[in-house]
C-alpha cells in the first residue's frame, strides 16, 4: 500500500520500501549543501544498497559534513574528546564516512560539486566523480544527471502557527527550485519521490522557506530520534586574519548590500564592521594609524569611515553567523521590499519608512495608486503598512470600525480623516537578510531558535538564484534586485591571485579539486553588473608550505577560478588593491605592493622581464614593510590590542584545547620536512616535564602515564611542541 502523502511515518525503513516503490531500484539521489541532510533516511537508504547489490544508488550534493578525527597518532588524541562532546549526540553520514575511508560498495557512487576545502585532495574517487557547477546551475545540472529522488531535512510548522507547513529553514537553496523540476519530470511520466524528515532541532523560517507538507511524498518523523545540528567550530582570527577584515570593513558603504562567506577571514570582517559601528573611536585609530586614506584612497572613495546610520542589508548565498550578529549590534538593519518600484523611491529618499500623508502622494504621482483610491490600491497599501491592517474597502469607501472615509487624496476633508485614522506607523514586510543556507557553530542554531517573530521575519532563507543570480527568477526579477542591492561589497576568498589579476579559488594547477566555485563566480560576475558594485577577493599574502613561507600573490599558475577580464578588488594584510579598469602595468604593481615584501623582487623580476612593469621601476621604501614583524606592530601601534581578540565571538575551545592545538600545530610546521622530522624527534627525545608543569595537558590528551614506546614518544613530543610555543624564539622553521 502506497504512503499517504499527507500522513507522516515514523520507519526510516517505511520510507525506503516506499522510495524503492515509487522508482524502482535505479535511485539518483540528489541532496541538499551541508547543513540539511536528513541523516536518519539518507543512512537507512544507503544501508539498503549495502545490502541489496542489485540497488544501484548515485548520490548528489555537496559539502558533506564530518566531525574531524585527526591524522597522525596526536591528532586522533586531540580530535577525540573534542568530537565527542561536540558531534558525540550527532548520527553520521556512514555515506560519508566511507567516502573518507575509500570503501564505498561497487553500487554506490557520490558526487559532489563543493567539498570542504582540502577534504578531498587525495581522494581518486571523489577527485573523478565531482561535478563543476556553479552554485546558480546546480538544480539545472541535478535534473540533467537524473535526479529522482530528493530528500531533506525540514523543521514542523505547528509549532509555529503553521499547521500543514514545513520549512526549509537551512536550505531552500536548491529546494525552492528543485521541486517544481521534479513535479514537472513527474508529470511527463518519469517516477519520483520527495522525502521530508523532521527535526525539531531546526530553526522555523517562514516567507520563501515555508511549504506546503503535502509537497512531500513521505515526511519522516521520530521525535525519539532527533539529533542537534552539525554544527561548524569558531574558529580562531589571526593578526593577519584580523588586519584583512579591518581593511575590507572600510570599503563598507552606509546604506548599502553585504555579502560574506565562512571563516576566520569572514569573521575578521563581521568584528572589524561591528567595531566600526559601536566602537568608531577605536576603529578610526587603526584607520588612522595604517593611514589608509592616503595609502588606498579608494577607501574613502568607495567606503566609509563613520558608524552605520542607515545600515546595511545582507544578500549572501550562506547566511553565517555572523550576520546574526550584524543584526544584533545595529549594522545589518536596512530592510528592503519585494517591489521595485516601492524600493526605488526609498533609495532615492522620495519615501521614507515613517509613513505620511506625503508618503500617498509620491506613490499617487508615480501611479502606483489612484485617487480616488480603488480595492487594489487599499490591499496593496495595507501589505505594506502604509495603511493599517483593519482598513477595509466597501462600496468605494475606506471602513475603519464604524468609520467611512472618502478616498479621494484631493479632498482636504478626506486626507484629514486618513491621516488620523487609516495610516500606519511605518512600513512593514521589508526585509534585511536574505540567505540560501545556513551552518554554524551550536550558539548560532540556539540563536536562530530563541528569535522573536518579529525578528525572524526580517530574514528570508530562499533560492540560491535569487541571491546569486540577478536575472529574471519566478520570486524575483532583475530590475527589483538591482534596487534592493544598492552599494553591493561582495567579499569572497582565495588561496592565490595572479598578478595578472587571476584568482584562483577552488582547485590546483594538477587538476586536484580543492573546494569549488559556489557562488563566487555569480558574486564576482554581479559586482560588474550592478551600479555602485564591488567584488572583494580576500587572501593572505603568503602560507606555510614543507617548512618554509611561499607567496599567494604569484607571477602565473596553472588553474584560475575568476578570470583576469574581471579583476576588482583584492586585500591582502598588507592593504588594499584597487584593479578594476586599470592597466595590466597598474595591476601588477598594485598587487606587488600588498604582497609580503619578502617575495615583491623576485615578483617585480618577473613582471618586468615579461614587460609588463617598465624595467626602470624600484620598489619605493613605504612598499617594503609588509612583514609579520609589521602586522605584529599594527594594532598595538594603534591602541588596545585587545579590540582585536583572536575569539571575538566565543569559542567551542577549552582553553586546555587551544594550548594543545597551538603545539600540534607548531610541532606540524616543524616537520614539514625530512630534515625537521629527524630534527624534532632528536629534541623531543630530550624533553621532559619533570615539574609537572604540564600534567593537566598531558591528561588532556591521554600521555600523563603512557604505556609503550609509541605513547612515550607522544607524550614527549607533546611536551616539546609545547615548550616551543612557550619559547618561540628557539627554532626557526615555523617563524615564516
Amino acid at each position: 500500500m502506497a504512503v499517504n502523502s499527507r500522513q507522516r511515518v515514523n520507519s526510516t525503513e517505511r520510507c525506503v520500501d516506499e522510495v524503492i516503490r515509487r522508482v524502482g531500484k535505479n535511485i539518483n539521489l540528489g541532496l541538499p549543501l551541508g547543513l540539511g541532510k536528513p541523516v536518519r533516511f539518507v543512512n537507512a537508504i544507503y544501508q539498503r544498497a549495502k545490502d541489496d547489490p542489485e540497488i544501484k544508488l548515485h548520490i548528489f550534493t555537496a559539502l558533506s559534513l564530518l566531525a574531524p578525527v585527526g591524522s597522525s597518532s596526536l591528532e586522533k588524541r586531540f580530535m577525540g574528546p573534542f568530537a565527542e562532546r561536540l558531534y558525540g549526540g550527532i548520527p553520521e553520514l556512514q555515506y560519508a564516512r566511507d567516502v573518507s575511508n575509500n570503501c564505498l560498495p561497487h553500487n554506490v557512487q557520490v558526487s559532489e560539486f563543493f567539498f570542504k576545502a582540502g577534504s578531498y585532495l587525495n581522494n581518486r574517487s571523489q577527485q573523478r566523480h565531482y561535478v563543476s557547477t556553479n552554485y546558480t546551475h546546480a538544480a539545472r545540472d541535478l535534473m540533467d544527471l537524473g535526479v529522482n529522488v530528493v530528500a531533506q531535512m525540514v523543521a514542523p510548522g505547528e509549532l509555529h502557527d503553521a499547521p500543514g507547513m514545513v520549512s526549509l529553514s537551512c536550505n531552500p537553496d536548491l529546494s525552492i527550485d528543485l521541486l517544481p523540476m521534479l513535479r514537472a519530470r513527474e508529470a511527463a511520466g518519469n517516477p519520483v519521490a520527495v522525502v521530508g524528515e523532521v527535526n525539531r532541532q531546526l530553526p522555523w523560517f517562514g516567507r520563501d522557506a515555508a511549504v506546503a507538507e503535502d509537497e512531500f511524498d513521505m515526511v519522516f518523523e521520530h521525535q525519539a530520534s532527533e539529533y542537534p545540528l552539525f554544527s561548524a567550530p569558531q574558529m580562531a582570527i589571526s593578526p593577519a586574519d584580523h588586519l584583512i577584515g579591518f581593511y575590507a570593513s572600510t570599503l563598507l558603504k552606509d546604506g548599502g548590500t553585504l555579502q560574506v562567506g565562512i571563516g576566520s577571514l569572514g569573521a575578521a570582517l563581521v568584528h572589524s564592521a561591528i567595531l566600526r559601528h559601536k566602537n568608531n573611536e577605536a576603529w578610526r585609530a587603526v584607520f588612522d594609524y595604517l593611514n589608509v586614506a592616503e595609502n588606498f584612497p579608494l577607501a574613502e572613495k568607495e567606503g566609509g569611515t563613520g558608524p552605520f546610520e542607515k545600515g546595511l542589508y545582507g544578500c549572501s548565498e550562506m547566511m553565517v553567523d555572523g550576520f546574526l550578529y550584524l543584526m544584533e549590534a545595529g549594522v545589518i538593519r536596512r530592510e528592503v521590499y519585494d517591489h521595485a518600484d516601492l524600493q526605488i523611491l526609498i533609495n532615492n529618499g522620495e519615501i521614507d519608512e515613517q509613513i505620511s500623508l506625503a508618503t500617498l502622494d509620491v506613490l499617487r504621482r508615480e501611479g502606483l495608486i489612484d485617487s480616488p483610491m480603488r480595492s487594489r490600491d487599499v490591499a496593496w497599501l495595507r501589505r505594506y503598512g502604509i495603511l493599517r491592517e483593519t482598513v477595509e474597502f466597501k462600496g468605494g469607501r475606506l471602513k475603519i470600525g464604524d468609520h467611512s472615509l472618502n478616498t479621494d487624496l484631493d479632498d482636504a476633508e478626506a486626507r484629514g480623516a486618513i491621516e488620523t485614522l487609516a495610516l500606519g506607523e511605518r512600513l512593514v514586510g521589508g526585509v534585511a537578510m536574505h540567505g540560501g543556507f545556513y551552518v554554524g557553530p551550536q550558539k548560532f542554531y540556539q540563536s536562530l531558535r530563541e528569535l522573536s517573530d518579529e525578528e525572524r521575519s526580517r530574514i528570508c532563507m530562499t533560492s540560491v538564484n535569487y541571491i546569486n543570480h540577478l536575472y529574471d527568477h519566478p520570486l524575483g526579477n532583475q530590475r527589483l534586485k538591482a534596487a534592493q542591492r544598492i552599494h553591493s561589497r561582495f567579499i569572497n576568498t582565495a588561496i592565490m591571485y595572479t598578478l595578472s589579476g587571476a584568482a584562483v579559488s577552488d582547485g590546483l594547477e594538477d587538476g586536484r579539486v580543492l573546494s569549488g566555485v559556489g557562488g563566487q563566480y555569480n558574486f564576482v560576475s554581479m559586482a560588474h553588473e550592478l551600479p555602485g558594485a564591488r567584488s572583494i577577493i580576500a587572501l593572505r599574502s603568503c602560507r606555510n608550505t614543507g617548512g618554509k613561507a611561499v607567496s599567494n600573490i604569484v607571477f602565473n599558475y596553472g588553474h584560475c577560478t575568476i578570470p583576469r577580464h574581471l579583476r576588482d578588488v583584492v586585500i591582502t594584510e598588507y592593504g588594499i588593491a584597487d584593479l578594476r579598469g586599470q592597466s595590466d602595468e597598474q595591476v601588477y604593481l598594485r598587487l606587488i605592493r600588498i604582497a609580503d615584501s619578502r617575495f615583491q623582487p623576485d615578483l617585480l623580476e618577473k613582471a618586468q622581464k615579461a614587460g609588463k612593469v617598465d624595467k626602470n621601476f624600484q620598489l619605493p621604501a613605504s612598499w617594503l614593510n609588509n612583514t609579520p614583524d609589521a602586522i605584529a606592530k599594527a594594532f598595538a601601534g594603534a591602541g588596545d590590542k585587545d579590540w582585536f581578540p583572536a575569539f571575538p565571538f566565543g569559542r567551542d575551545f577549552t582553553d586546555q584545547e587551544l594550548k594543545l592545538g597551538k603545539a600540534l600545530k607548531r610541532l606540524k610546521a616543524e616537520t614539514a620536512t625530512s630534515r625537521g622530522k629527524i630534527s624534532t624527534l632528536l629534541q623531543a627525545v630530550q624533553a621532559n616535564d619533570e615539574q609537572g608543569r604540564y600534567a593537566e595537558l598531558l591528561q588532556r590528551m591521554g600521555l600523563y602515564q603512557p604505556s609503550g614506546l609509541r605513547e612515550k614518544l607522544d607524550q614527549r613530543l607533546v611536551i616539546h611542541g609545547l615548550q616551543l610555543t612557550e619559547n618561540p624564539s628557539d627554532t626557526g622553521s615555523s617563524k615564516a
